[in-house]
């Protein structure tokens, strides 16, 4: 390349020797089925997609996992609190910092005593309050938060209060026979808190027929986590033994309370990282989907778009990844773009955004007599639904899941679609820089393709 060629945006090194032989092999691939097989045009571009298929499906495994200690989540948020400096202007992070530095102090601070919370959605047939202190105490202290009708029976939202998650377990008192509303409530628990379930039933030769009865109507999780009191307060203190026993470990209770609360700041502040890296992204999707339209525009060989595709997305890919912070490994970021582009692809992203474009040029037609436009701006459009699903894998899959390509297999038509229907929401705006980029393209085409 000539020093003086530029290009509008840093493209950095390429693997040339995978490149060439790709690019050589599809341009020598294409020779021998036109002049020595004699297959058209469209067959050539089957068997090119169904071998890049084969090529771009191969298994490829990584893995990260959530951190397992307080340390490990401590590390964890400080790398958070770096990336909003990064990605937060001077002046809104100056603001926000301190807040965030509290907010993780606060945890990493807690200490004795343990605390237990009693919820219900009604206070009727509970035992008195210093019964029920006396059945938990032990030798080691523990503060009780005694909020029986503390959670309605209605509600838009159906949240817990806050403080209700910084308790190191909950007892439930649910009235029997079921309630929906108390179903709800229930299923709201967080999975990683300790929690067991109180009821109240007189007849114990009754109970096991109740109990399994109840269980059927439970979420597994409650499984030997409901407890049957008969309604004397000389019972109550054998009825919370399991409860009493737990509390005697406080030590491992508070460490896991942190992990938890580090773990729901960790997800909250990845919310509104989410909404950081969204606004960034759209820059990067859009520089990229028209350096793809370059690039197929100026394509000489046909077959060879694929591979401009594959590899201005790859660099989308790249960007992305350094924009979400990602920790894994490169060879899994690109296994998962692999995936989530043949879900595109089979599920006709590309002809679906041919055939609307073709309307447009109805009423354009003057600014589409360029050979290449249609392919290139229906690979643009491919390349805008691939990036806006690789964001959505992203933000479902960072800081504390583990990657799994066979589930993602699953996942990527779903992704895909809600991808394709995001962008079509936006596709009047995506026509209007269409024709923009395709009638600056026409006029001057080198500096449209950084060639100038």
């Amino acid at each position: 390349m000539n020093k003086n060629t530029s290009f509008p945006f840093p493209i950095p090194s390429l693997p040339v020797n995978k490149v060439g032989i790709v690019l050589g092999s599809m341009i020598l691939g294409e020779w021998v089925v036109n002049d020595l097989i004699h297959i058209p045009a469209g067959g050539v571009a089957l068997i090119t997609a169904t071998a890049g298929a084969w090529f771009l499906s191969r298994s490829s495994k990584g893995s990260f996992k959530a951190p397992m200690t307080v340390k490990g989540w401590i590390s964890r948020c400080n790398e958070v609190l770096a990336q909003f400096q990064t990605l937060e202007g001077e002046e809104e992070y100056s603001i926000n910092s301190q807040k965030r530095e509290n907010d993780l102090e606060q945890i990493t601070q807690r200490s004795n005593p343990q605390s237990l919370a009693l919820v219900s959605t009604l206070s009727n047939g509970l035992p008195e309050i210093n019964t029920f202190k006396e059945a938990i105490a032990g030798p080691i202290p523990v503060k009780l938060s005694w909020l029986p009708s503390s959670l309605p029976i209605q509600n838009d939202f159906w949240k817990y209060p806050t403080n209700l998650f910084e308790k190191d377990s909950i007892l439930y008192y649910l009235p029997l026979p079921l309630r929906a509303v108390d179903l709800i409530w229930l299923e709201k628990v967080p999975l990683d808190q300790p929690s067991w379930i109180l009821v109240t039933w007189e007849d114990s030769s009754s109970w096991n027929e109740h109990h399994k009865a109840l269980l059927s109507q439970l979420p597994d999780r409650w499984n030997n986590r409901v407890l049957q009191w008969n309604g004397q307060n000389e019972q109550i203190k054998d009825v919370l033994t399991p409860v009493r026993r737990y509390l005697e470990q406080p030590g491992k209770n508070l460490d896991l309370t942190r992990q938890r609360l580090l773990s729901r700041l960790h997800s909250s502040w990845q919310s509104d990282l989410e909404l950081l890296r969204r606004e960034k992204f759209r820059v990067i999707q859009n520089r990229s989907q028209w350096l793809v339209a370059g690039a197929v525009f100026a394509s000489p060989v046909p077959t060879t778009d694929l591979l401009s595709v594959a590899v201005v997305n790859g660099l989308m890919i790249q960007e992305m990844g350094k924009l979400w912070a990602c920790n894994i490994d490169p060879n899994l970021l690109k296994a998962v773009a692999r995936q989530l582009a043949l879900a595109a692809l089979a599920q006709g992203v590309v002809e679906w955004s041919g055939q609307a474009l073709l309307g447009v040029a109805k009423l354009h037609g003057g600014t589409w007599i360029a050979a290449g436009s249609m392919q290139a701006l229906s690979a643009a459009y491919l390349t805008r639904v691939v990036g806006r699903s690789m964001a959505d894998w992203m933000a479902l899959n960072n800081g504390v899941s583990q990657p799994d390509l066979e589930l993602l297999h699953h996942q990527a038509p779903e992704l895909v679609s809600k991808a394709a229907a995001s962008e079509k929401v936006d596709w009047n705006s995506f026509i209007q820089q269409a024709n923009e980029w395709l009638k600056d393209t026409i006029n001057d085409p080198k500096q449209q393709l950084g060639l100038g």
